[in-house]
């Protein structure tokens, strides 16, 4: 074997030569490397085999061998290398002295693709080398350009398709559109349409007898043939003759149902409720707006119903969330039950021609937290939405078991009707809303519908609330004083501060504006003001008059809760330079014991700074005597229900009697407070109680009121209660009557009550 080869430059081509003739092999060789090539030799095929597959493989670019050759001859040659994966594509060019068909033949049958007839034509072999090499090169990439595609086809799960038109021909499909189609071989078109549902195999049928020439562009949903269903997406497009006649349909096909279903899954967790599964607000307004329109179309009305579980709040603190997760869910499919609930998405408008389409809209849904709607696409009157909220309440009344226990729910349901309470989804949510807080005002657990004086009332409501919250800035939030006395010596035994708010020049009752304060979170800053303000009026009563009543401020129970309470009353004592006792802190006995825990830590805190605290309201609660003993309180205030039948109801004397010996067994005083008439001040002496606040002895005053006050009534005795009181207690109206305060505070002067 010779070999040769030239070191030229290594981007030519390379060339390997295979000839048992060395005069040929040199001189062609010579010739190549002369037209650009670079050139290795083999005198002989089995050289060639070793070179090109031995361990260390040649990388020729082209191959040029004799056709005739002693031992392995060019064609044996040429058939082994195509056997072999590295070289199954290498360009291989046969050099023969024989131009006849017989060897030209062969020589394709062996695999060469090219042949060339030996002479001294050299400047035509290099071309005829260059374009083998250029037509191996775009064969190459085309084939790298066919995987790639038929990698990214398997990876999409697509394949492509051809239809024929003409009768008889069957679908030609690719092998990636097989392997989508889970089939071994090409189907007949029978077999193809056979996957498909019916309406969906009649659709296709009927664009392909249509001849289109506009692209088919749709899902279609296939069963395979293990069975499998699958949703294919299908694009095809007229392949038309030069008359513009369609002779076939081509196209891709993918398999996109796992992009479906998170398709389906996304919409649904759009439109569904993903805890109870109900339609969600999106969904329930596209159905309302559906609604509305058929009513419109068809001119029937259309209700709405908003319900909200009554203190469903209690049951979530109480029993944890997945408890309250769990009866939401029970709830949700019992109000389901109640109507003709409709589970499929609906997108679009209903079937305009057919008249009872819309009531495929109905169904209940939720609006989030534990509020609910029901729409009724279509009713006859009011009556009958009313019959269908009367269902849900009846279906609410068996017990929830939920948490280990069994839960007992209500619901409050307001009604609404299209057009006559609105003419939209919003409008409609909104009257059923104000519908549904009415009858939660009026006790819960029942229906209502909406009147338009609802709407006037929450207006109102809003602007209330909206000049409520500049009413501290404006400084419109005034406090009145009540006194609290001691009758039996007809001495001031302190006042209680009473929040006014002078709005416009008016007063707006407490009972307006006190539970929207509460309810707003507003009642914080003005119990804070509250306090200053008491602070400041005590330091000018000490200043102008020289006496210090103790001053009552109701708080409510949160305020209890807040750290920032003790540091609020040093601050407001302190920058009025006055003691702490002229604070007296009252809490309600209901607002005590529903927050004792954690209340508690700070009513103990105020007991060791020695500010005095009261329990207001006292016996309208549930107070456990054992607590009573353990809290550092002061004072009890009976409330006015207990009061107001005294003399009249025995059951009211024996309360206060009992109240009495309470106080007295734990160290207490005892206030009456709303004490009206005689009689009842005289029972309350009889009684032992000598504390007493109300109507009958003075009304709330603005601060400047409270010294004339004094002077005119107790220090000039013009009053009948004090004639009544020390009848009542002969024994103290002996004594000298001293219309003032108790000890330690300052003694009275000339023109001030002592």
């Amino acid at each position: 074997m010779q070999q040769h080869s030239d070191p030229v430059d290594p981007l030519d081509p390379l060339v390997l030569l295979v000839d048992d003739d060395p005069v040929s092999l040199v001189a062609t060789e010579a010739a190549l490397q002369l037209q650009g090539f670079r050139t290795h030799s083999c005198a002989s095929a089995e050289a060639a085999l070793q070179v090109l597959l031995g361990a260390s493989p040649l990388q020729a670019d082209v191959l040029l061998l004799d056709a005739r050759m002693p031992g392995m001859d060019g064609f044996a040659l040429c058939q082994r290398l195509r056997q072999a994966p590295s070289t199954a594509t290498l360009p291989v060019m046969m050099l023969t002295a024989l131009d006849d068909e017989a060897s030209i033949e062969r020589a394709y049958e062996a695999g060469a693709n090219e042949f060339f007839v030996k002479s001294g034509q050299w400047l035509l072999l290099a071309r005829r080398l260059r374009y083998l090499l250029r037509n191996s090169r775009l064969h190459e990439e085309l084939l790298q350009s066919r995987q790639r595609l038929a990698r990214a086809q398997r990876l999409a799960r697509m394949g492509s398709f051809v239809w024929p038109l003409r009768a008889g021909a069957a679908p030609q499909l690719s092998d990636e559109a097989l392997e989508v189609l889970n089939l071994q071989s090409a189907p007949s078109s029978r077999q193809l349409l056979a996957c498909l549902e019916a309406s969906e195999r009649e659709l296709l049928l009927q664009w392909l007898r249509e001849g289109h020439t506009k692209p088919l562009v749709a899902k279609l949903k296939v069963q395979l043939p293990d069975g499998r269903q699958r949703v294919l997406h299908v694009e095809a497009e007229a392949q038309t003759d030069a008359q513009g006649l369609p002779l076939a349909y081509a196209g891709i096909l993918q398999d996109v149902t796992e992009r479906q279903d998170s398709e389906d899954r996304i919409r649904r967790l759009a439109l569904f409720d993903t805890l109870t599964g109900l339609p969600n607000r999106r969904q329930l307004i596209l159905r309302a707006e559906r609604a509305v329109q058929a009513a419109q179309r068809h001119g029937h009305s259309v209700a709405l119903l908003l319900m909200d579980l009554d203190r469903f709040k209690t049951i979530n603190d109480t029993l944890g969330h997945a408890a309250g997760d769990e009866l939401l869910v029970e709830v949700a499919s019992r109000l389901r039950d109640c109507v003709r609930h409709s589970e499929p998405l609906l997108e679009a408008l209903p079937d305009p021609n057919n008249p009872r389409a819309h009531r495929t809209l109905e169904g209940v849904g939720r609006l989030g937290g534990d509020e609910f709607v029901a729409l009724l696409p279509e009713v006859a009157s009011e009556a009958e939405a009313h019959a269908v909220a009367q269902r849900m309440l009846a279906a609410l009344r068996e017990p929830i078991h939920v948490g280990g226990q069994d839960c007992f729910v209500s619901c409050s349901i307001g009604v609404t009707l299209f057009p006559r309470d609105g003419s939209s989804m919003a409008e409609l949510l909104r009257t059923a809303d104000l519908a549904m807080y009415s009858v939660k005002d009026q006790g819960r657990n029942a229906v209502g519908s909406y009147a338009a004086e609802l709407s006037t009332r929450k207006r109102e409501r809003l602007q209330l609330e909206g000049a409520l919250h500049r009413a501290i800035e404006r400084q419109e939030l005034v406090l009145h004083y009540q006194p609290k006395l001691d009758v039996a010596q007809a001495r001031l035994a302190g006042v209680e501060a009473l929040m006014r708010w002078q709005r416009d020049g008016q007063l707006v009752s407490p009972a307006e504006f006190i539970p929207l304060a509460e309810e707003t979170g507003l009642i914080l800053p003005m119990s804070q003001w509250a306090l200053r303000e008491a602070a400041r009026q005590a330091a000018q009563w000490q200043l102008e008059l020289g006496w210090t009543p103790s001053i009552a401020v109701n708080l409510p129970s949160r305020m209890f809760e807040r750290p920032e309470l003790i540091e609020l009353l040093h601050a407001s004592v302190r920058e009025q330079g006055v003691p702490h006792r002229v604070l007296q802190l009252e809490i309600t006995e209901s607002g005590l014991m529903k927050d004792l825990q954690r209340v508690l830590p700070m009513l103990q805190r105020l007991g060791q700074l020695g500010i005095d605290l009261s329990v207001d309201d006292f016996g309208t609660g549930y107070s456990s005597l054992a607590y009573l003993a353990s809290l550092p309180l002061a004072e009890l205030k009976i409330d006015r229900s207990f009061v107001r039948e005294l003399g009249r109801q025995p059951q009211s004397g024996a309360l206060v009697s009992a109240i009495m010996a309470l106080a007295q067994s734990l160290g207490l005083r005892v206030v009456a407070e709303g004490v009206e008439t005689l009689r009842q001040m005289q029972v309350l002496q009889r009684q032992g109680c000598q504390l007493m606040q109300g109507f009958l002895f003075a009304r709330p005053m603005p601060a400047e009121a409270l010294a004339p006050w004094w002077r005119d009534i107790l220090q000039a005795r013009r009053a009948d209660w004090i004639t009544a009181a020390t009848l009542e207690h002969p024994r103290d109206a002996a004594r000298p009557l001293r219309a003032g305060l108790p000890t330690p505070y300052p003694k009275p002067t000339p023109t001030s009550p002592p």
